[in-house]
């Protein structure tokens, strides 16, 4: 069994920076295949950044791309999220996902999630 535990949200005025981890525990994350998704009230769970089993191919959604980074560091069986340049419309709760499977970014695919973490960008 997978668990996976985030950490990193907060409030932060719209230009500013933070940095999501999601660690790992009962499997090794560069077996995983892994995402980050993000829903904000009233709206669908959407996707934000996914990374494959080897970390060696990332791909963004056209919203946080050029702003946002994944990288993971498999000694600490944690992924990371770099949020820079935030703006308000990236508020929402963040969630990191992941699967035995080839990577996605179908949420509904994803068989591990973590609990999400806050993220609030004020104007």
């Amino acid at each position: 069994q997978v668990q996976l535990v985030e950490s990193g949200g907060g409030l932060v005025q719209a230009g500013g920076s933070l940095r999501l981890s999601c660690a790992a525990s009962g499997r090794t994350v560069s077996t995983l295949a892994m995402g980050w998704f993000r829903q904000a009230p009233g709206k669908e769970r959407e996707f934000v950044v996914r990374i494959t089993r080897s970390g060696g191919t990332t791909y963004y959604a056209d919203s946080v791309k050029g702003r946002f980074t994944i990288s993971r560091d498999n000694a600490k069986n944690t992924v990371y999220l770099q949020m820079n340049s935030l703006k308000p419309e990236d508020t929402a709760v963040y969630y990191c996902a992941a699967r035995g499977a080839a990577v996605t970014t179908n949420p509904l695919k994803y068989d591990y999630w973590g609990q999400g973490t806050q993220v609030t960008v004020s104007p």
